[in-house]
């Protein structure tokens, strides 16, 4: 018996964990639809109000969606663990500045950069607000949807944007593409300290209109579903009322429409012809700086040319001053070993005679003389002169001991 009710207790524990496990997954997938749910609604009411008055950030439907969508990119977010083992928690702002850096010229380095925007969530707001603006907000989405790898690493199971209804969630963006945002990115609404709230009041008697219903049954046909096409309701949402009140609302939209339409028009070709006008100015400047290029490389090349032959007109100067001196100290050398002055005795003195004979200069009057000298008859003269007609000088008489005075 005791075993029996144990059994019983332990079955009971089973069945208990598995019924809140049930229960955890059916609260998760309501919460995901509503919050799908509630920005579909959000996004027909913007679309809506856009054809009476400019989107801002004073429009209540449009803090609004920016809830919503916060929402909906901060649901089950994961916390940043950090090297003591706490988890920090993040915000959705850091999973899109990792995901969408391969969208292409992305505002992600700009909101970065922003001096007045300081926290992360502040940062995200600023980035909503932004992608809005620049009618890319579906892109951007598109694009971090795609890199699984990294918002599985920054989400958890069960997440939005983990799910089915992540691809709903990039083709509800789309049509905010055709509204003309206009926002302050200094308002209250980046302030990061409070977080957003939802307000469901408008969705409670949301009606939809005949353009609405029009929409979604387009969207029903293209889409398509699980089920098959007679399952589709074919009346959806309240009937129409055919009175002449809403003929005439109806077509003053129409014509609000058209007016906004033909005022984009009128834009868009006045921006056209700027663009052109830039075009055509930068195509001009273009062949300008190309021409002065040219001409520089032509300047360069001549400059080059000027330059490579006086290189070589002093290279052949340089070769003609060393083979001078090399003449020269040939010459010398050879002036050196003929010139009997430049010789030397054994104790390394030269000769006085060669200093003296190397003094003086080879005249004609010396040589003559020279030759006069060596003449027979002057050779004759001075024999006689040494043999008979010399003179005796004083010293040899004085100190001669043969000699006695008189």
């Amino acid at each position: 018996m005791a075993s029996r009710g144990l059994g019983g207790l332990s079955g009971s524990r089973g069945g208990g964990s598995s019924a809140k496990k049930s229960l955890s997954a059916r609260n998760a997938a309501v919460e995901r639809r509503n919050l799908i749910t509630v920005c579909r609604f959000s996004v027909k009411t913007l679309i809506d109000q856009s054809c009476f008055e400019t989107i801002d950030d004073s429009s209540p439907e449009f803090n609004n969606f920016a809830a919503i969508l916060e929402q909906i990119l901060s649901h089950r977010l994961k916390g940043q663990v950090t090297w003591f083992g706490y988890e920090s928690p993040r915000t959705f702002w850091d999973y899109i500045r990792v995901a969408c850096r391969k969208v292409s010229q992305n505002c992600i380095c700009s909101i970065e950069n922003m001096e007045n925007v300081s926290s992360s969530r502040a940062k995200g707001r600023a980035w909503i607000r932004v992608a809005l603006m620049e009618k890319h907000l579906s892109e951007y989405i598109s694009t971090a949807l795609r890199d699984s790898k990294t918002t599985r690493r920054f989400y958890e199971d069960g997440a939005i944007v983990l799910g089915e209804e992540a691809n709903m969630l990039a083709g509800m963006l789309l049509g905010l593409n055709a509204i003309d945002f206009s926002f302050c990115l200094k308002g209250e609404g980046l302030d990061g300290n409070f977080p957003a709230v939802i307000d469901y009041t408008p969705y409670l008697m949301y009606t939809q209109s005949s353009d609405s219903i029009s929409s979604d049954e387009e969207e029903l046909r293209t889409l398509g579903s699980s089920d098959s096409e007679g399952s589709t309701p074919e009346n959806v949402g309240p009937p129409l009322i055919v009175d002449e009140n809403s003929w005439f609302n109806k077509c003053k939209r129409v014509k609000q429409k058209y007016q906004l339409t033909l005022e984009q028009k009128a834009y868009l070709e006045e921006l056209l012809r700027l663009r052109e006008n830039q075009l055509s100015e930068s195509v001009s400047q273009n062949k300008i700086l190309l021409q002065r290029i040219e001409d520089s490389d032509l300047a360069h090349k001549l400059e080059k040319e000027q330059l490579e032959y006086i290189i070589v007109e002093l290279q052949d100067q340089l070769k003609s001053y060393q083979s001078l001196d090399q003449l020269s100290a040939e010459v010398s050398l050879s002036q050196t070993s003929l010139d009997p002055s430049q010789s030397q005795e054994g104790d390394g003195k030269q000769d006085p005679l060669n200093l003296i004979n190397a003094g003086k200069e080879d005249t004609p009057s010396l040589l003559g003389l020279c030759g006069s000298l060596t003449s027979v008859a002057s050779y004759k003269s001075l024999t006689s002169l040494k043999s008979n007609d010399y003179l005796a000088s004083p010293t040899t008489e004085m100190t001669s001991p043969g000699l006695t005075p008189s």
